[in-house]
């Protein structure tokens, strides 16, 4: 079978959509980290844009292994991406003209130096950015220590970023916008700072110069992207004809959010379906709270209940209706006003995503590591709510289901996947369900140390957590 290409396009199937009568364009956009979120998410949104303008051509480049160029290479960098919904569909990208891996470094260079590109973005997960516990660049970090030494091939993101700005500076140009695309909280503030510092090291006048004259917005992604498999290469060739090994998939939903940082960005990202915003902040709470602090609500009374995916805990009629009033009654009435965000649409679409039948989201792996999610995801409301004087039952109950989870866990032999899953399999082991919610929130376990001066909310978690152990679902979800 044929592999993917500009030569076939014109023979797949007509409901297919793809860039067959694209204009030819430059490279505006250089892309580090190719992998498959960036590819069914960011360049979805550039493939839209390149209809009507194609100057915004993306370079992709990986600096660690070639896999993924190489493959967009062999197909003239075209891949399917197929939407996994209730009404599933496919469509052809054609958003990445160049294709750079680790030994193509002088290439890189001259692109990031060429005044044409005015946007890098990133997606190099949280740990690409080399930040220690603090959000701060780690200097003694091994990739930034070997930039740092004077290579002219960088290893770490900051080291080309920083790379390809001096640059600019040398040569007198505007600089290129440098846009993360991780899940990080304030993304752009800390890789502006991680900059400032990699190059305070090297040249304090450059630095100067990208704080001074660097803008980087902060920004928000979100769309759940399953990895591809043998299943969805197979999809794909029977349905178009062709084989594809860079094809990806993933939800309908998809959510972009960038900061408003009062100039252009080069591409007109809001025309094609981005959020341009001065609040990335309160998109970002609104996502935590309402959808990451749901998920693990379902997580763990799920698994208790007997289900195994969201989609199956979302199918558990009483489940699915204590999440919905928990995300009316306890996290929306904590959540500011958000300027383009319509919280009940939201609230809609997040509910209706955790309903997809073709996205398999296993509730073993949302329940990981809830000592450090659950301050923020499910914490951060309980504390809203008690400063507001009010009790939120509903998250309340979603505390006693973690506890529950960690008793049936530790009793039985079970790993609890966690950085301090040790020590919470100790805290579960005996005592009472209370008690071990005391255990819990004298060290700071998931739950916040501040809840132990609130007499009241204390003895509701421990309620809470003995109706979850005994499996008392009316009165747990009763509130």
């Amino acid at each position: 079978m044929n592999r993917l290409s500009f030569a076939n396009l014109s023979t797949l199937p007509a409901s297919i959509q793809s860039p067959e009568a694209r204009s030819a364009g430059g490279v505006g956009i250089v892309h580090f980290g190719p992998g498959a979120f960036h590819r069914a998410h960011q360049a979805a949104y550039v493939d839209d844009l390149l209809t009507h303008d194609p100057r915004w051509g993306i370079a992709a480049v990986s600096m660690r292994t070639r896999g993924t160029i190489d493959a967009l290479a062999e197909q003239d960098g075209l891949y399917t991406l197929a939407i996994r919904d209730a009404d599933p569909s496919m469509r052809v990208i054609g958003a990445h003209r160049r294709f750079l891996g680790p030994e193509d470094a002088a290439e890189t260079h001259s692109l990031l130096a060429d005044p044409a590109v005015a946007l890098v973005t990133t997606t190099v997960t949280e740990k690409g950015y080399c930040l220690g516990g603090d959000g701060t660049l780690d200097m003694g970090h091994p990739d930034i220590v070997h930039d740092l030494a004077g290579t002219t091939v960088p290893r770490s993101v900051v080291g080309w970023i920083v790379a390809g700005l001096a640059a600019r500076r040398a040569a007198g140009t505007v600089p290129f916008v440098p846009m993360p695309c991780d899940n990080l909280a304030s993304n752009g503030a800390k890789l502006h700072a991680a900059l400032v510092a990699f190059a305070t090291r090297t040249d304090p006048s450059l630095a100067d110069w990208i704080a001074g004259e660097v803008r980087i917005p902060s920004t928000m992604v979100d769309s759940i992207t399953p990895a591809s498999d043998a299943a969805l290469y197979g999809d794909i060739a029977s349905t178009l004809g062709v084989e594809d090994r860079a094809a990806v998939q993933r939800e309908s939903f998809t959510q972009w959010v960038i900061e408003d940082i009062g100039c252009q960005l080069g591409p007109d990202l809001a025309s094609v379906g981005a959020a341009v915003t001065t609040d990335v902040g309160g998109y970002e709470k609104a996502k935590l709270r309402i959808l990451n602090g749901a998920h693990s609500t379902l997580a763990y009374a799920g698994l208790l209940r007997g289900s195994s995916s969201v989609v199956d805990a979302m199918r558990d009629p009483e489940l699915a209706a204590f999440v919905d009033a928990m995300i009316v009654r306890d996290i929306i009435p904590m959540l500011p006003p958000v300027h383009g965000l319509d919280i009940q649409d939201y609230r809609a679409a997040v509910l209706q995503r955790f309903r997809n039948p073709v996205i398999v989201h296993r509730l073993d792996q949302i329940a990981q590591d809830g000592s450090q999610k659950l301050p923020y995801r499910l914490g951060d409301t309980l504390i809203a709510n008690r400063r507001a004087g009010r009790m939120p039952t509903h998250v309340v109950a979603a505390f006693g289901a973690w506890t529950a989870f960690l008793i049936r866990r530790s009793r039985s032999g079970q790993p609890i996947v966690d950085p301090a899953g040790n020590r919470l399999a100790i805290l579960a082991f005996e005592g009472s369900p209370a008690e071990i919610v005391a255990r819990l929130t004298d060290e700071g376990l998931g739950i916040p140390r501040e809840v132990l001066e609130d007499a009241a909310l204390m003895a509701a978690l421990g309620r809470a957590a003995n109706d979850a152990h005994n499996e008392d679902w009316t009165s747990l979800f009763a509130g």
